[in-house]
């Protein structure tokens, strides 16, 4: 009798998130790379979500979450050795690919190296060569073997370059539903059916609460003023931030009371549960399109990254909020660095709470954005993956 064959290696995948966000998009990509290839391994560095998915996690997700240029030289030396740590057990386990999640300032570094040592290197979620410098896109390339886009105004960038890069659509688009439940959310996370509610979601980050909080939590106690039966919803991404958020709550509104409410997760219902939403820039925006909110956005980085930043011209979009840069318009206010202040902020979020805005042109605009950004995103990416995989 013929000898049967033996049996096929088990793929084996190294994934690096950085942060709530990253980790979330790994988890998903891990259920649909193991819906392709059941017996696959999955190592590298992510959050709860991911390792509930199966991921063995090398580090702590925590450690790779800082930003700014001042705060990464405050922690490079442990970013460096985590680094190092990184490219040798990715080295020494030869997975079948490297899939970087988002994080492009650590993960881009591990991607380059790790390819020229012949491992195939892939990119969830494009660095936003929109927003810096086009020419990215090129050296982008240079680290990664596959770009997997979120937006699909990415890819014709990078073919511009010679970069493979796909637009798989993006997960959050896919999971949040075209007609969210308002009043679900609401008993959800107990708040009251009627009567105006805000979120406040000043960021996934210990240093962005400590910048956005004091600001965030003094325009809410001006609205709270204005308006008594208001309350005030505040999700936290973990307990460091919530730490850091109480902290400054003590600081600036010791008599918030039942006014405030502050939970642990649950950022996406209270985003659908309220009336109006407070929120830094980044990726939360997105979501709160998605959750069809009315939305004012405010960001503050350290004095001296933002001097850097504004002295190299390295910015190079008029706007910050990603529905605002979806739409190629203002659908929502922005207020960055100097010009986030309470009196701003409360300012704009005013008419929001008051119902003194169009709120069904603004949802409208939001679902055609919605419609625009689906398409199993998660499949999308493993299919990619898949593909990258035969073609070697």
């Amino acid at each position: 009798m013929p000898e049967s064959a033996p049996p096929a290696t088990p793929r084996c995948f190294v994934l690096v998130a950085g942060e709530p966000s990253g980790d979330l998009l790994g988890a998903g990509l891990i259920h649909a790379l193991r819906a392709r290839f059941p017996d696959a391994r999955f190592a590298g560095i992510g959050g709860e979500q991911m390792i509930a998915a199966g991921l063995t996690s090398w580090h702590p997700l925590s450690r790779l979450s800082v930003m700014g240029l001042v705060e990464v030289l405050r922690h490079l030396p442990g970013l460096l050795a985590i680094r190092r740590d990184v490219i040798a057990r990715t080295r020494a386990l030869r997975p079948d690919a490297f899939i970087g999640i988002d994080a492009p300032d650590f993960n881009l570094g591990v991607e380059r190296r790790l390819k020229r040592a012949g491992i195939r290197t892939v990119h969830y979620v494009s660095p936003s060569v929109w927003a810096w410098r086009e020419s990215r896109a090129a050296k982008i390339g240079a680290s990664a073997d596959c770009v997997l886009c979120l937006f699909p105004m990415e890819p014709p960038i990078y073919a511009r370059h010679g970069v493979d890069a796909r637009f798989v659509g993006h997960p959050f688009a896919d999971a949040m539903a075209l007609d969210p439940d308002r009043g679900a959310a609401r008993t959800a996370l107990d708040l009251p059916p009627t009567g105006p509610v805000l979120a406040l979601l000043p960021g996934s980050r210990v240093g962005e609460i400590t910048r956005l909080a004091p600001d965030f939590l003094r325009a809410a106690q001006r609205l709270c003023t204005a308006h008594p039966a208001l309350r005030v919803v505040a999700p936290m991404a973990n307990a460091a931030c919530r730490a850091a958020f109480e902290h400054a709550q003590r600081q600036v509104w010791p008599d918030a009371g039942a006014a405030l409410t502050i939970r642990d997760g649950h950022a996406r219902e209270a985003m659908i549960a309220a009336d109006a939403v407070l929120l830094a820039s980044g990726t939360a925006t997105l979501e709160a399109m998605l959750a069809k909110r009315p939305m004012v956005v405010a960001y503050r980085i350290a004095a001296l990254t933002y001097r850097i930043v504004r002295l190299f011209g390295l910015l190079k979009v008029e706007r910050y909020a990603l529905p605002n840069i979806l739409a190629g318009r203002d659908l929502a206010p922005e207020f960055m660095q100097d010009d986030c202040t309470p009196a701003a902020l409360a300012a704009a979020l005013e008419p929001l709470l008051s119902g003194q805005c169009d709120d069904g042109a603004l949802q409208a605009q939001y679902r055609r954005l919605h419609l625009a950004l689906r398409g199993d995103a998660s499949a999308g990416a493993a299919d990619a993956i898949a593909g990258l995989l035969a073609a070697r």
